[in-house]
């Protein structure tokens, strides 16, 4: 099997997209020697570390024609590589359906609130359009609520859309850390959804009881502000996945009161280093916390949950210890499986 893989998330300094794309070209490619699998963008990107040789990069655009990539440019570098099927990885596939595809649907997001992505115009208005023409073969989604809610949405036919977890990488584990002073933590993207205003408003609330610290790790997205200092919060920024599991292992609890996810990945990302997890009552991220987190409704319950974490560690340490056990069910080679399994039945599909 020849695959092309859109590598466009990969342009990306890091965030959700760019780690499903580049965990899943590289376990595709260890746990399918025999197959080929090629990285397509019009951008420039870096190729995955350690990427098998069976895994490299294809070409872009040659010239001017080739520049309107969905349309023109993208066909015929899938025709320079003999390419039998393409996998779009951030809601798009070629605009010309000539072979098969599978197209990703991380979420709802861009469609639910317009607020919480202010450059998600071009995926609005594209994406229905390649689901309901058909032009995506197959669709995949990371959970099965996400799946339900874009039969919901899109009118998509059952049968043509599947939902495959994604996982964390293999870093992230229990690791030596240090505790003090103690700190909650929250890691992943700032951006609108994510509630972070929030989850700031019930760390001050719990400060005001408990001398505890909040450490923000991740890139900010330029459509959310600035966040002011204040004395007990750290603002991070992007730093290593060996960096975050040590700051995952040695914190209080990991906080996620996300307000939607298509998944959650940096919730088992949590889990897996053995955190402790208080989250919102998303429905993907309970599919995948399974009642391995505590889950919050409200601005009272997240306090309450963060408090009851200070004054009671013999019970955080068995949401601990349930944290690590459903963390196990979840890999990358499992996520790979599972997805080349869709691309066999998406080629007898076409």
């Amino acid at each position: 099997m020849r695959v092309a893989i859109d590598a466009t998330p990969l342009t990306l300094s890091s965030g959700g997209l760019r780690r499903y794309t580049a965990e899943l070209s590289l376990a595709l490619a260890r746990n399918f020697p025999e197959d080929e699998y090629f990285l397509v963008s019009d951008q420039t990107f870096v190729l995955p570390e350690d990427a098998p040789p069976n895994l490299r990069r294809g070409g872009g655009p040659r010239h001017r024609v080739e520049r309107r990539w969905w349309f023109w440019g993208l066909d015929r570098e899938l025709q320079r590589l003999a390419a039998g099927l393409f996998h779009g990885t951030d809601f798009a596939v070629p605009y010309l359906s000539r072979r098969p595809s599978v197209l990703t649907l991380h979420d709802l997001s861009p469609w639910m609130d317009a607020a919480w992505h202010s450059d998600a115009a071009r995926v609005r208005q594209r994406t229905p359009v390649l689901v309901g023409l058909g032009l995506a073969t197959m669709i995949v989604t990371p959970s099965e609520a996400v799946r339900k809610q874009a039969i919901e949405e899109f009118r998509i036919h059952p049968g043509r859309i599947r939902a495959i977890p994604h996982a964390a990488r293999a870093c992230f584990r229990p690791v030596p850390s240090q505790t003090a002073p103690p700190y909650f933590l929250y890691a992943g993207t700032l951006e609108p959804r994510k509630n972070i205003p929030g989850l700031i408003a019930a760390w001050r609330e719990v400060r005001r009881l408990h001398p505890v610290g909040l450490v923000l790790a991740g890139r900010r997205r330029p459509d959310f502000p600035q966040l002011s200092p204040e004395p007990g919060l750290q603002i991070m920024g992007e730093i290593s996945d060996e960096r975050l599991a040590q700051l995952l292992a040695g914190a209080l609890a990991f906080l996620y009161p996300s307000f939607y996810e298509g998944f959650g990945l940096p919730v088992l990302e949590a889990m897996q280093c053995g955190a402790c997890v208080i989250t919102s009552r998303d429905p993907a991220i309970t599919e995948v916390a399974a009642g391995a987190a505590i889950q919050a409704d409200s601005h009272g319950d997240l306090v309450r949950a963060m408090v009851e974490v200070i004054e009671n560690p013999a019970g955080a340490q068995l949401w601990r210890d349930r944290a690590l056990r459903r963390a196990a069910d979840f890999s990358w080679r499992r996520t790979a499986e599972l997805t080349h399994q869709l691309y066999e039945d998406c080629q007898r599909r076409f």
